[in-house]
């Protein structure tokens, strides 16, 4: 078998790999995303996620249902109350350096999670982590927390080993482990070379009897999107996953050696909006927003523009999740609507036909699903009377810079749910996450008490019909005062050869762990 490093040297030596895997149990998966690092507990991001998921072992899983399964944990109970929950580990996992992960190593992790992750609302309820032996792990909680157990996922709760990671290691942010990690679950880091590429090699001694399947798995990180689409197509590659262009997707549809899984990932969660600063005149008066939703016609964005490969997101809880209420204003196209509602917001047209300029920000490396989008906005919103003039930044700091220090009018943005709305929706919405220079907090600086009011009481609320209750109403108020017009789910789809059988099927999708992928 050809070094990986070969493989890599030049574009010629590709062809050694069309057509199949470098062997039968190895997988070549293709990538743009350049993990910064792999410790998916301090860090978030799919590209982290990915490797994370894998190298890492958790507490649980969770199967397409939306149902915990067992992981490294055996069984799990929450008390009456709701403000403890105790786990029972096996006591036959070890870490890939021989050492054993106990009770010790999830309390810390627990902790180190909390502490770390950007996610600061998925464990905050936690008050203490306790150990009281090697396979029994008590979490109290200040209040209950009904999205506990999904924070225990892989993508999200990795166990990392306190003899890496701990107090005499130093600070975690720089630990040396975090390029090369040691881990518990069914791969093994092997090396990496930033921006070309990663290698993963089965652990042998995985505590699931049989898996994984493969001995290798390597991750070839392409320049961009339209190379790597092309070394899908010679063969170069067997897998890639987070596929989310129409173009690509409608392209590759017709290749009759690969196979589309559209229906993977829900709790990834992505979603494609158009967001408001509400803090802003005349965006401030809710008049004006709905009038601009009102002209844009979103059923030709998704179904002409993106051609089809992106599902309508109705409101802020992806369609689905159990959650999500799809009972909302849909914001039909209504140009009279429109007119009548920004005549009466007293914003008349001038000589020019033109009653007001808004700026619409995005970035340079968002064409389909931004720039091309608001090209479209800026013609439809012509018929309105209002004038659009697109800002296209450089590059993603830039951006992030304009829209969390509440420089910009309208922004298409990009944000996910991460499975529960606790851990990845109320920031964009509760107003005490208005958190100036902060991407993805409330950057649209919407205020609503009574959104604040329901966002608390379904993060504590344990019965799941009450819960549903909650956040429906949540939805329809969100969707109803508009601070964002929601476009698109991002069809986040993985793409791979016929003959490669089980791919992640999940509600984490290609952030799951790989142990089932196999050859047939």
């Amino acid at each position: 078998m050809k070094h990986w490093k070969s493989l890599l040297a030049a574009t010629c030596m590709s062809a050694l790999m069309t057509g199949s895997a470098l062997a039968e149990g190895s997988l070549i998966v293709g990538s743009v995303g350049v993990p910064r690092h792999f410790n998916g507990a301090i860090q978030s991001g799919v590209y982290t996620f990915m490797p994370s998921s894998n190298i890492y072992a958790s507490p649980l899983r969770y199967s397409k249902s939306w149902e915990p399964e067992p992981y490294v944990a055996t069984a799990w109970e929450t008390s009456e109350d709701g403000l403890t929950v105790t786990l029972t580990l096996r006591d036959d996992v070890k870490f890939h350096d021989g050492e054993p992960l106990t009770a010790s190593d999830v309390k810390f992790s627990i902790e180190t999670i909390k502490a770390n992750h950007p996610f600061k609302t998925m464990l905050e309820p936690v008050a203490s982590v306790e150990a009281p032996d090697d396979t029994t792990v008590i979490i109290h909680l200040a209040h209950p927390h009904p999205a506990l157990l999904l924070a225990m996922s892989p993508v999200l709760m990795p166990i990392l080993p306190e003899h890496v990671y701990g107090a005499d290691a130093g600070d975690i942010q720089q630990n040396p482990a975090n390029l090369a990690p040691v881990g518990a679950g069914p791969f093994k880091f092997v090396e990496y070379k930033q921006g070309e590429y990663y290698k993963l090699a089965k652990n042998e001694d995985f505590f699931i009897e049989g898996k994984p399947y493969l001995d290798e798995i390597y991750v070839q990180i392409f320049p961009d999107s339209n190379s790597l689409i092309l070394a899908l197509e010679r063969g170069d590659v067997d897998m890639v996953p987070f596929v989310s262009s129409p173009r690509d997707l409608k392209r590759l549809s017709d290749n009759a050696d690969l196979v589309i899984e559209s229906d993977l990932g829900q709790a990834i969660g992505p979603i494609n909006w158009l967001a408001y600063n509400t803090k802003k005149a005349p965006l401030d008066d809710v008049r004006v927003r709905k009038a601009i939703n009102y002209a844009i016609d979103r059923d030709f964005i998704v179904n002409v523009l993106l051609q089809g490969q992106a599902p309508v997101a109705p409101g802020p809880i992806v369609p689905g999740s159990p959650l999500a209420n799809a009972n909302v204003e849909n914001y039909d196209l209504d140009i009279d609507k429109a007119n009548a509602l920004l005549d009466e917001a007293g914003l008349m047209p001038g000589a020019d036909g033109m009653r007001f300029t808004i700026t619409a920000d995005t970035t340079n490396g968002s064409e389909e699903m931004g720039r091309n989008l608001l090209d479209y906005m800026k013609s439809q919103l012509r018929k309105v009377g209002v004038n659009v003039e697109i800002r296209i930044a450089p590059d993603f700091p830039t951006w992030a810079k304009r829209i969390s220090n509440y420089d910009y009018d309208v922004t298409i943005d990009k944000v996910f749910n991460w499975g529960d709305p606790v851990i990845g929706v109320n920031r964009t919405y509760v107003s005490s996450n208005i958190r100036p220079g902060v991407i993805w907090s409330n950057t649209g600086q919407y205020e609503n008490a009574r959104v604040d009011e329901l966002l608390a009481a379904a993060a504590t609320e344990t019965d799941q019909e009450k819960r549903k209750a909650l956040y429906d109403e949540f939805q329809e108020i969100v969707v109803d005062e508009t601070p964002i017009y929601f476009l698109n789910v991002i069809p986040y789809n993985t793409v791979y050869k016929k003959g490669l059988i089980g791919i992640p099927d999940g509600i984490w999708g290609a952030v799951s762990p790989m142990d089932d992928l196999r050859w047939e």
